[in-house]
């Protein structure tokens, strides 16, 4: 089995004006699909990452420049992630098309991990 991470992005607006009851839904649909996984041994973790936005950290001449995100350019952000197991790209995408997660027009990338 290899390691794969779904990474979860979405346009935070999308979510501003949702009425309280609606998101609980939401949110027991991520906990199903969740269980889910873990029911069958696919999952090896994930989080939901803070809407504060953290930090970037790159280059810029000599030094490195810490500067904080997310940035007002960007419409959508990366606002979680699973790591689950899966045999090959396949299964993994098979799974990935199971999350809660792009019914809402958000979308997610499914990236092989490599042994380090």
């Amino acid at each position: 089995m290899s390691k794969f991470m779904l990474i979860l992005a979405d346009n935070p607006a999308s979510f501003r004006d949702v009425p309280p009851t609606l998101m609980q839904e939401i949110i027991g649909k991520y906990i199903a699909w969740n269980e889910k996984l873990q029911k069958d041994g696919r999952l090896l973790g994930g989080e939901k990452l803070s809407d504060e936005g953290g930090r970037r950290i790159q280059k810029r001449g000599e030094k490195p420049v810490v500067v904080d995100g997310p940035y007002a350019e960007a419409a959508e952000v990366v606002g979680g992630y699973y790591l689950i197991q899966a045999k090959d790209y396949a299964e993994a995408t098979a799974i990935a098309l199971t999350c809660p997660h792009v019914e809402f027009g958000a979308y997610l990338d499914v990236r092989k991990i490599d042994e380090m």
